[in-house]
């Protein structure tokens, strides 16, 4: 796989906007993660090859549904939904820690960081999340919430399982505590680099 041809999101020809419902970190935590993974990219790529693609650190998130493409006449009943489940649930403490890969260490296909704490609350979000859609009209396959922070994505770069080592090994310690109080409606916008997310809509828990 050449620098030009990263795999492509299943999605990417469907009509629509990239939605999905998150809740963001401030920008403490966000300054405490940049310096962590420009920690874990100092030491260089490992044999010299390409990089892991990193994700934008300003905008750094714990994805609660993702919504995918979304047609202009679905985004106000989309927002009025994160409104609601925001109403419905009140500010908690989420703590950020370790590290690991999906599918494997030895083949990653991402490389994120855990969730040591307010895993339990989350899932309890993203379940409003959930219900308040499908009281809005979707419909979706349900799946329960596995709450982590992408960082990286790692599709054949041979590098991968190296740089997500040291990732592990930088994250050992890692106990970046923060009150997670509001959700967003993002949307994600794609081309030239790393996925930007623009913030639609951001509300306030309770």
């Amino acid at each position: 796989m050449t620098a030009d041809s990263r795999p492509r999101w299943p999605g990417a020809d469907l009509p629509g906007r990239r939605l999905f419902i998150a809740v963001p970190l401030p920008p403490e935590a966000t300054t405490a993660i940049a310096d962590l993974v420009g920690s874990v990219r100092a030491a260089g790529v490992p044999g010299g090859g390409r990089d892991v693609r990193w994700v934008r650190l300003d905008g750094l998130h714990l994805t609660l549904h993702f919504l995918g493409p979304t047609l202009d006449d679905r985004i106000v009943p989309a927002t009025e939904a994160v409104r609601a489940a925001a109403a419905a649930r009140t500010p908690f403490d989420v703590s950020i820690g370790g590290a690991g890969a999906f599918p494997s260490a030895g083949r990653p296909r991402a490389l994120w960081l855990g969730i040591r704490s307010g895993t339990e609350e989350l899932v309890e979000l993203a379940r409003v999340v959930d219900a308040t859609l499908v009281a809005a009209g979707w419909t979706f396959e349900q799946r329960p919430l596995s709450p982590h922070l992408t960082l990286a994505r790692s599709d054949g770069v041979p590098a991968g399982a190296a740089i997500g080592k040291r990732l592990v090994a930088a994250a050992a310690d890692m106990d970046l505590g923060f009150r997670a109080d509001r959700i967003g409606l993002f949307e994600s916008l794609t081309g030239g680099g790393p996925a930007r997310y623009e913030p639609l809509e951001v509300v306030a828990l309770g």
